[in-house]
């Protein structure tokens, strides 16, 4: 089975962080991640 880079609680606090004042793509630069994984992770 392939091993998750973020685990569901950190998925939770960024989605958070994102819910907050901070830019979207701030966010994506901070934890490395690209629109690709932002669009799976809404889409589960």
């Amino acid at each position: 089975m392939k091993r998750r880079r973020y685990s569901e609680e950190q998925i939770v606090g960024i989605f958070k962080e994102a819910e907050a004042i901070i830019p979207v793509p701030e966010l994506y630069r901070k934890y490395g991640i690209n629109d690709t994984i932002c669009y799976n992770w809404n889409l589960s």
